[in-house]
This record gives C-alpha cells, structure tokens and sequence, in this order.
C-alpha cells in the first residue's frame, strides 16, 4: 500500500499544513498555533491547569513550556483557587484576552475558508468520519487480533 492509500497520510498531511498556517499567522504576533489554542481554551474564571491538558490534547511538558512562555509574555496569570488552595487556576490578562480575540479571528478565517469550499454534506460527512475514528481511537481496541 502507498503512503497516499492510507488514511493516516491524509491526516498528517493536512495537520501539518493547517498547523504550518497557523504558526505562520501566530509568528506576525509573536505566538505560535500552541499559545493561541491555550489561549482559546481558558474560560473566564480561569481554568486549573489540570485541565487544560486533557481539554487540548497537550503532554503535560508542552503544555508547562507554553504556560511558562505565555506567563513571561504577560498573556497570563496563575492564581490559587480561593475555595481549594491546592488547585492552580490560569487566567487572561487584558493583553491575553486581546491575544485570544486574534486567535479567535483567524481560528474563523480558516473556518469560514474551508466552509466556502465545502457543502453541508460534505461537512456532515467529515464529521461523522472523524467523530468515528475519535471514537475507534478512545476504544483503544485497534491493533488487537481479531
């Protein structure tokens, strides 16, 4: 089988190529596709750091490199949670929730230019396509002898 009949190709591929745009676009700004997806994902109360990782599909190790670069940058803050003291919350400064509207702009753009370009069929296919193989993945069942 060519590397172009299998379907993790096709994902990779097109992975790299998204990731490569939004790293790219990030770079005008100083970030990278990593803080702006970080900074989309932090809630308005803040979100524990314990959280953020599952939530995105970070390693922890990224996931503590990007905090630290993001908290150096002044895009956020960490605070103790006031009702559990043992819980770190990261929250936006002003200048993160700039960031993040930027991030969220451009995350739209990619969004809105792939839309133009397909039905809602297509879409809806994608999704269920996608929606199946994340579920296959979370079964863990998939290089078992049968």
């Amino acid at each position: 089988m060519k590397p172009e009949e299998t379907i993790d190709f096709h994902i990779r591929w097109s992975w790299s190529k998204i990731s490569r745009a939004y790293n790219i676009e990030a770079a005008k700004y100083g970030g990278t596709m990593s803080i702006g997806y970080v900074l989309l994902n932090i809630e308005k109360e803040g979100t524990p750091s314990t959280k953020l990782g599952p939530k995105m599909g970070m390693e922890s190790r990224s996931l503590t490199r990007t905090l630290k670069s993001m908290e150096d940058n002044g895009l956020i803050v960490r605070v103790n949670d006031p009702k559990d003291k043992r819980m770190v919350r990261v929250l936006l400064t002003e200048k993160g929730k700039k960031e993040r509207e930027r991030a969220r702009a451009v995350v739209l753009a990619f969004n809105t230019a792939v839309r133009e370009k397909l039905s809602e069929e297509q879409l809806t296919h994608f999704f269920e396509v996608m929606n199946t193989m994340n579920a296959l993945l979370e079964e863990n069942h998939i290089f078992e002898e049968k």
